[in-house]
C-alpha cells in the first residue's frame, strides 16, 4: 500500500485556572500554547518502518516482515469510535520486550505507534513509512508532549490510510478538518494517551485536536468557540514532583479541614468561571486595560489558593517574586510542586521588561520562553509554513 506524504503539527496546552480543584467537581480552563509538536511523514518504498524522535533520542527501524508477524487490527471505520484493545497493547509491549513495570518514553511512544499504525493499516497491506517528529515541547513538564505527539500522529496515520481526507488544498499553507474527522483525531490520540499514561482525563488530547480553550467539568470537555490571543511568558522551573502524590496532598487536606479548604475550593471554581467570562468578552468587544487588570488579579487570587492547597514551591515563589517586581503577574500551571508557571503579558508590556525578566528566570536556573495561549489546534502544512530550524530538524531523518 502506498500512503502520502503529510507534514502535520499540535499545540501543548496549560491549565489556566482550576488546577487540583478539578479533582474536587470545579471548573478547569486548558488552553493550547503555542509551542507545537511537529511531525512529518514521509511513504518509503524500502520495506521498512521507521520512527525518529530525536527529542529523546529515539530512533527504531523494523522490517515489514517483522511487523507483519504481530496481530493486525482493524479499527479505522469512520464511524466507530476506537476503543483499547487490551490484547494487542500486551503482545505489543512483548514484542518492544517491555512486559513488566512503568514505560519509558521512549517504549510508550514507540507502543503508542506500532498500536495505531497496526490499528489503521491492519486490514491492507502494512505500508513502508518514515515518521519524523520534533517538539518544541520539553517532556514530562506538564504541558502535554505527549498528547500532542498522539494527536499528531492519529492525524498523519488516519490521514495516510485515506480514513480521513487531506483538508490542505493547493496554495493553502495550513489547513484544519472538519469537526467529524477532528472527533476521529481526538478519539485515536485518546488511545495513544492511553497507552502512554494509563488513566488520562483527555483533557490534554481535546486541547491538542482543538486548540483555544476548553472548559473542563466532571469528566465533560467543552470547547469554547471564541478566545482572545494572549501573550505570557512560560516558565519551567525543572523541579521535578509527582502529580499523584500532590493531587493526594490536596485531597487530605480537604479531608482534615472541610470547612476551610471547601470554600477556597468554590473560589477557585469562581476564579475560573469569571476569567471564563472575561476572555468571552474580550472577543465580542474592544479590549480594554480594565480586561487585563482583572485578569492579572484572577491569576493572583488562584495562586494564593494553590499555596493553601499545598501545592506551592519555593521555585513557584521565587517566580512570582521576580515577576512582580517587574509588574508582572504569574502563577503556577498543572499539577504544582515546582513544574511550570504563566507570567501574562499586558499589550503594552515593553520589550526590555520582557528580555529583562526573562533573563532574571534564567539566572535562576530556569527555562523560559515567551508564546501565547489560545492559538489553534491540530494542522495540516505545506513545508513553506513551517519553521525552517523545525524543517531543519524534520529533514534529516
Amino acid at each position: 500500500m502506498q500512503v502520502k506524504d503529510c507534514l502535520v503539527s499540535a499545540p501543548g496546552k496549560a491549565i489556566l485556572h482550576g488546577e487540583h480543584a478539578v479533582v474536587h467537581g470545579k471548573v478547569a480552563l486548558a488552553v493550547s500554547l503555542n509551542l507545537r509538536t511537529y511531525l512529518r511523514l514521509k511513504a518509503t518504498s524500502n520495506c521498512k518502518v521507521c520512527v525518529n524522535l530525536p527529542n529523546i533520542d529515539t530512533f527504531i527501524c523494523w522490517d515489514l516482515s517483522e511487523l507483519k508477524q504481530l496481530p493486525q487490527y482493524f479499527h479505522g471505520k469512520k464511524e466507530e469510535v476506537p476503543r483499547l484493545d487490551a490484547e494487542l497493547v500486551r503482545k505489543l509491549r512483548e514484542f518492544l520486550g517491555v512486559t513488566n513495570g512503568n514505560l519509558d518514553n521512549c517504549d510508550a511512544a514507540t507502543l503508542a505507534f506500532l498500536y495505531i499504525y497496526l490499528s489503521l493499516f491492519g486490514s491492507s497491506e502494512l505500508p513502508s513509512m518514515t515518521v519524523s517528529v520534533w517538539s518544541e515541547l520539553p517532556t514530562g513538564a506538564g504541558l502535554g508532549s505527549s498528547a500532542a505527539y498522539s494527536v499528531c500522529l492519529a492525524a498523519a496515520l488516519l490521514c495516510a490510510s485515506g480514513i480521513i481526507p487531506t483538508p490542505l488544498k493547493e496554495m493553502d499553507h495550513t489547513a484544519r478538518w472538519c469537526q467529524e474527522d477532528m472527533e476521529l483525531i481526538n478519539s485515536w490520540a485518546f488511545q495513544g494517551e492511553m497507552i502512554i499514561h494509563g488513566n488520562p482525563s483527555g483533557v490534554d488530547n481535546a486541547v491538542g485536536t482543538w486548540g483555544g480553550m476548553l472548559r473542563f467539568l466532571a469528566g465533560k470537555i467543552i470547547p469554547l468557540s471564541r478566545v482572545p490571543l494572549l501573550r505570557i511568558l512560560l516558565t519551567n522551573t525543572k523541579v521535578p514532583r509527582s502529580t499523584k502524590v500532590l493531587v493526594a496532598r490536596v485531597k487530605d487536606k480537604i479531608n482534615k479541614f472541610p470547612s476551610i479548604m471547601t470554600p477556597v475550593l468554590d473560589s477557585v471554581d469562581a476564579v475560573s468561571c469569571t476569567c471564563e467570562k472575561i476572555l468571552s468578552e474580550m472577543t465580542s468587544e474592544p479590549i480594554t486595560g480594565e480586561h487585563y487588570n482583572i485578569l492579572e488579579e484572577l491569576i493572583d487570587i488562584n495562586q494564593h489558593h494553590l499555596n493553601v492547597m499545598g501545592v506551592g514551591h519555593p521555585s513557584l515563589d521565587t517566580l512570582c517574586r521576580i515577576t512582580l517586581a517587574k509588574g508582572l503577574h504569574s502563577k503556577l500551571t498543572g499539577a504544582g510542586g515546582g513544574g511550570c508557571g504563566i507570567t501574562l503579558l499586558r499589550p503594552e508590556t515593553d520589550f526590555l521588561v520582557v528580555q529583562s525578566t526573562v533573563q532574571d528566570l534564567r539566572d535562576c536556573g530556569f527555562d523560559c520562553w515567551e508564546t501565547s495561549i489560545g492559538g489553534p489546534g491540530v494542522q495540516q502544512h505545506c513545508p513553506i509554513s513551517v519553521k525552517e530550524e523545525v524543517l531543519e530538524v524534520l529533514n534529516r531523518y
